[in-house]
């Protein structure tokens, strides 16, 4: 049988996720807006952050303009196929366009979540999570939408009006094209996630430290005229950049797992599996949607008890599907997969708990950044900051186990190949439930733009306890997405590593290529990868705390020049602010983005293959631990200020809040422009040095 055709699957199960996606903004769009107050509140952060992606994505336009044509001259002098620079194009057009849905759902859900949760907690939490199921089953729809487009429209082309009679060659040539999608996807995804991530956290930062701790007022008060653009920068940073970004990161699974597979030589069968598995997924996610539910208690165990149910129904799915399909694929001696597979699954949902253990202030990491307040803002950075580094060793351990477990259990012992590819899988199985998983975290910005509504059209009480509530649990369920996002990248660039050095073999036969240390350009290429992501951590950060300086300079402007803002007689100026954080990171997100698409190709010309071989290496190990620390030191800044905010330590106003809101505006960078950062990083990296292979055999000084 050629099972070939169950490829047939992933457009089908795309089309349902899309329908039912769209089945629910339709229903999120018929729910009761609010006052009329909290329609124009709405609107205006609607507004912005349209006209922020707009001008973000000409801005990113033009990048893509000059890429498509340097790929098009290396097409046509032979480095490249044709199909390669529109391969690059459509992978960027569906990154962003996910992102683009999913933040139009978002900020038209804000005001109503929070009308939603005037009524009950429970309304609020289904009409958020409704808003990140759109987005959830959005990424995965359109990545799956896109994979196909390619994968039959190249097997038509290949089989019929370009016939290449090798079946390896054919498969080697469509799974390249579909590399390169992924380097387009994740080019923007980077550009989606620096830029957006600078564009929230400056005007957080401004928002914070004017607000909060200099002139005393609540968060989200609207005298405060950094406010909307916080909110603003919510949806572009938090929703279209998370989701641009983990598109990119589930078809990079999917695509660097086929890739291997036909590199490897490996036949049809085991290209189109991780798609197959990935449609399952889809439908698994879909089914567990509608299993999130909870009572009025605004209790985290509860929600978060809520949020999980949805998750493990959709991890349960998956495995029974995993188990028929591989062994229907692949045949029953290839069992092996499945246990890649369950490896994955479980080592992400480990990830996830490890993640939550230090980040809410349910646990004691947490708690103890809180109590560490009472001593001022030094002792609760020297607290983040630990936490965020003793944090690394379970997931670096956890990612260790399921690359043994992974590579041995489907027969790496004595097929070293499919060991590789069981590696590949297990990225596969741990992002296969992405529908639901990205849901869980998307619909956090939700719940935050919701409380900041509830604050400014000056709801009851009871509906901010609520929203905070949602929130306070969407800080760690963002935090469990980024580590599900970090984990998979470190899984996912070792199967692109493994697919540089089979197509380095293949462009150069007979070529001795062992990443060896004894070799000094290897060696130099680590240690130029292991500094990358320290260098580009660094551009990040100080791109935020430039573009906070003039955020916070314009809010104590604003606070002294016009008359009776302080009082409440006056409304603020918030274009000014919305308009200066667009500009701060449309000018600030250019470099740090470029390194990604450079370096390897700079050091591939200075050092050879050899030396990038290196460079990847360098880069996964270190990357994937300096974004794990600032991922996880963010989240607990967060959650401790929001844990003294409850009522601990003397509560909103006390000396040990103002320590905390220190602690969070320096988390914040860490969590959300930086950290989530380093996982496109690691992987554009790897497939630009695929994709870019020819050239830098042909350019090298190092033969």
């Amino acid at each position: 049988m050629d099972f070939g055709s169950l490829a047939f699957l992933a457009p089908v199960s795309a089309l349902v996720a899309l329908g039912v996606a769209a089945y629910l903004s339709a229903s999120i769009s018929r729910k009761d807006e609010g006052t009329q107050q909290m329609r124009s509140i709405s609107e205006a952060i609607r507004e912005g952050a349209s006209a922020y992606l707009k001008r973000q994505y000409r801005g990113v336009m033009l990048f893509f303009a000059v890429m498509f044509v340097l790929l098009l001259v290396l097409a046509g002098t032979g480095y490249l196929s044709y199909f390669t620079p529109f391969a690059f194009l459509s992978g960027g057009f569906f990154s962003g366009l996910a992102g683009y849905i999913g933040m139009t759902t978002a900020t038209k859900s804000n005001a109503r979540t929070a009308q939603a949760a005037s009524r009950s907690l429970n309304e609020g939490l289904r009409l958020a999570f409704s808003s990140g199921s759109v987005m959830g089953l959005t990424v995965v729809g359109l990545s799956l939408v896109h994979l196909s487009l390619w994968y039959f429209g190249l097997t038509w082309y290949y089989t019929s009006a370009s016939p290449i009679a090798d079946s390896g060659q054919r498969l080697a040539q469509i799974t390249s094209t579909l590399l390169t999608s992924g380097m387009g996807a994740s080019a923007m995804a980077l550009f989606a996630r620096v830029g957006g991530g600078i564009f929230t956290k400056a005007a957080d930062v401004g928002a914070d430290l004017v607000g909060k701790v200099e002139a005393g007022i609540p968060e989200d008060d609207p005298r405060n005229p950094a406010v909307i653009a916080d909110n603003v920068g919510d949806n572009v940073g938090d929703v279209a950049g998370m989701g641009a970004d983990l598109y990119e990161s589930y078809v990079g699974s999917i695509v660097a797992t086929s890739a291997l597979g036909a590199s490897m030589g490996l036949g049809v069968s085991w290209v189109v599996l991780p798609l197959v598995l990935a449609a399952v997924g889809v439908l698994a996610s879909v089914v567990g949607s509608f299993t999130v539910r909870t009572g009025e208690r605004a209790e985290q165990s509860l929600l978060l008890a809520a949020l999980r149910r949805g998750v493990y129904v959709s991890a349960a799915i998956v495995i029974v599907a995993s188990w028929i399909l591989v062994r229907r694929i692949l045949g029953p001696e290839h069992t092996g997969i499945f246990w890649s597979v369950m490896a994955g699954l479980v080592s992400g949902v480990v990830i996830g708990r490890v993640t939550e253990y230090y980040t809410s202030a349910d646990y004691k990491p947490t708690q103890l950044v809180a109590h560490s307040s009472l001593t001022g803002p030094a002792t609760v950075i020297i607290s983040g900051m630990s936490t965020g580094m003793m944090s690394t060793a379970m997931p670096i351990l956890v990612v260790g186990a399921a690359v043994m477990v992974s590579f041995y259990v489907s027969g790496g012992a004595s097929n070293a190949i499919v060991g590789l590819y069981g590696i590949a899988m297990s990225a596969v199985g741990m992002l296969s439930t992405l529908g639901i998983t990205l849901a869980t975290d998307a619909y956090g910005p939700v719940a935050d733009n919701a409380g900041g509504v509830a604050e400014m059209a000056g709801l009851p009480k009871k509906v901010r306890e609520r929203t905070d509530a949602l929130d306070s649990l969407g800080n760690t369920t963002a935090a469990t997405g980024k580590g599900f996002a970090i984990g998979s990248a470190a899984l996912t660039a070792l199967a692109l590593i493994a697919a540089y050095r089979d197509q380095i073999v293949l462009i150069a036969p007979g070529r001795d290529f062992l990443f060896s240390l004894m070799t000094p350009a290897v060696l130099v290429g680590v240690f130029v990868g292991g500094m990358l992501p320290f260098v580009f951590s660094a551009l990040t950060m100080q791109a935020v705390g430039r573009a906070a300086e003039g955020i916070v300079n314009e809010v104590r402007r604003q606070f002294r020049e016009i008359p009776g803002l302080m009082e409440g007689k006056a409304k603020p100026d918030y274009a000014r602010c919305v308009d200066m954080c667009a500009s701060a990171a449309q000018k600030e997100m250019v470099l740090p983005s470029l390194i990604a698409i450079i370096a390897p190709i700079l050091v591939g010309i200075l050092l050879g293959p050899d030396g990038v071989g290196g460079l990847l290496v360098g880069t996964v190990v270190t990357g994937f631990l300096l974004a794990v620390m600032m991922a996880n030191a963010g989240g607990s800044w967060d959650n401790a200020k929001k844990y003294i905010e409850s009522g601990q330590y003397g509560g909103k106003g006390s000396d040990a809040h103002k320590a905390g809101v220190v602690g969070d505006t320096v988390g914040d960078p860490f969590k959300d422009t930086s950290g989530p950062s380093l996982n496109i990083l690691i992987k554009l990296i790897s497939m630009v040095s695929i994709v870019f292979s020819s050239v830098i055999v042909t350019l090298s000084i190092m033969k």
